[in-house]
């Protein structure tokens, strides 16, 4: 078996105390969620050389993520909990100061985990506190308080509960405001990124500043509008693809990879998972990555659509502060 697993290579993060995090996760996002084919899916993952996982507790599955990674453990696929990188989110429902600990603490009891190595804020978006109602009134959207929010993020760095915070889903305006006050500064921010929505305004930012960004949907993501994945149908990564003998996603994967940023990948299919992995013993060409750069660029996921329904009116929050598109 060990034959078979990739090494992924690691980021060192420049904020907080986290070990390395693996230049590659995978994602456990998938509704319905069935717990055991999420285990399942994770074991296959450790199997084939993953070390990196997201959840949030919006998804359901940190429960199932824990018990694989003990799993794992048991079976001696890792010899310890600390080979295996967790990310896990703060939903909107509990970006309150008052609520921000117990909900890392709950999260580390369906994990059955002391700590996570990376805690984030899931969106710039704070709701009524209650149950996760998904979609979300626009009603319930309420003003966010970052400093106060940030700060309690902060402690549950300073318990050691999170080795590492940062942010999901920000834009420069949004992280700004969490700069201005942090004493920790975010040392992630896990962003829509891809050859399609390839961010380069966010991206300088977080370079600047020194966040490192993953990227959700590396691969063009969920089909939210119905038109068909951009990036898996793209003519430019396919002719790439064709030429190196390699498929569309690794050429998107190898892509983000090139740029500095680690790709969280979602997929419950161990082929999937492992050809995933096979991005770091070829490069891409300069002509490929020009290629690359003039792809024409569209953003997928929305706040709008994604989190609020569509009827109902926005009452104490403006659209405006929580969509903000930026190339």
């Amino acid at each position: 078996m060990a034959s078979t697993t990739v090494t992924v290579p690691e980021v060192a993060l420049r904020s907080g105390n986290a070990r390395p995090m693996p230049a590659i996760g995978m994602g456990t996002a998938k509704f319905p969620l069935v717990r055991e084919t999420t285990r399942d899916a994770v074991l296959a993952a450790v199997e084939v050389g993953y070390r990196h996982f997201d959840t949030a507790s919006l998804y359901g599955s940190e429960q199932a993520l824990g018990e694989a990674v003990a799993e794992a453990v048991r079976r001696g696929l890792v010899a310890s909990r600390e080979e295996v990188f967790v990310t896990s989110k703060l939903w909107c429902t509990q970006c309150h100061p008052r609520l921000v600990l117990p909900s890392l603490r709950e999260s580390l009891r369906n994990l059955q985990m002391d700590y996570v190595d990376l805690y984030l804020i899931h969106w710039p978006i704070s709701l009524r506190p209650g149950l996760k109602v998904f979609p979300a009134k626009r009603e319930d959207g309420v003003p966010f308080d970052f400093e106060g929010v940030w700060r309690e993020m902060e402690e549950c760095h300073r318990l050691g509960l999170a080795k590492a915070i940062g942010v999901s889903n920000f834009t420069t305006w949004h992280l700004d405001k969490i700069m201005a006050t942090a004493t920790v500064p975010p040392a992630v921010n896990q962003v829509e990124l891809n050859p399609v929505w390839q961010q380069r305004k966010l991206r300088e930012y977080c370079a600047e500043k020194g966040i490192h960004v993953a990227a959700y949907s590396p691969l063009g993501g969920q089909n939210w509008s119905g038109e068909g994945n951009a990036v898996l149908q793209s003519a430019v990564l396919a002719e790439i693809a064709e030429a190196r003998g390699k498929s569309v996603a690794q050429v998107a994967l190898r892509w983000i990879y090139e740029q500095g940023l680690s790709p969280i990948v979602k997929s419950f299919s161990k082929e999937r998972l492992k050809e995933n992995l096979e991005i770091f013993n070829w490069e891409l060409t300069h002509d490929d990555l020009v290629k690359i750069g003039q792809i024409p660029q569209k953003k997928i996921v929305k706040a709008a659509n994604v989190i609020f329904s569509p009827e109902g009116e926005f009452t104490s929050v403006d659209l405006s502060d929580i969509e903000i598109v930026e190339e």
